[in-house]
């Protein structure tokens, strides 16, 4: 699965870079979370995978920051970090104020 997830972020990594950093709901899919987050951010492919939607913005702002930055390393953040490493805090500010909106 994290194979299938890499080659999607890989082929979504050019579109994000067109994309206005307002969009959250069109980054999300751009950076490939609903590979493993879901469609809808709670419909998740594995269950041990968090349900996304409705949290906390800035909860969600600092936990994507952490994985990417290294300094969370619990439960799947060790493989997020690669898909996360080159997305910039714009973007991850967009996707977790688009999530918070979420039900």
């Amino acid at each position: 699965m994290a194979r299938c997830a890499a080659a999607g972020v890989g082929l979504a990594l050019g579109v994000a870079g067109n994309l206005s950093a307002a969009d959250g709901g069109a980054l999300y899919k751009a950076r490939a979370c609903q590979a493993c987050h879901g469609d809808d951010a709670k419909t998740t492919v594995l269950p041990i995978y968090p349900k996304l939607a409705g949290q906390n913005a800035p909860y969600l702002l600092e936990q994507m920051k952490a994985i990417r930055d290294g300094t969370r390393t619990n439960g799947l953040s060790a493989a997020m970090r690669p898909l996360m490493a080159s997305v910039p805090d714009e973007e991850f500010q967009s996707i977790a104020e688009w999530l918070a909106t979420l039900k």
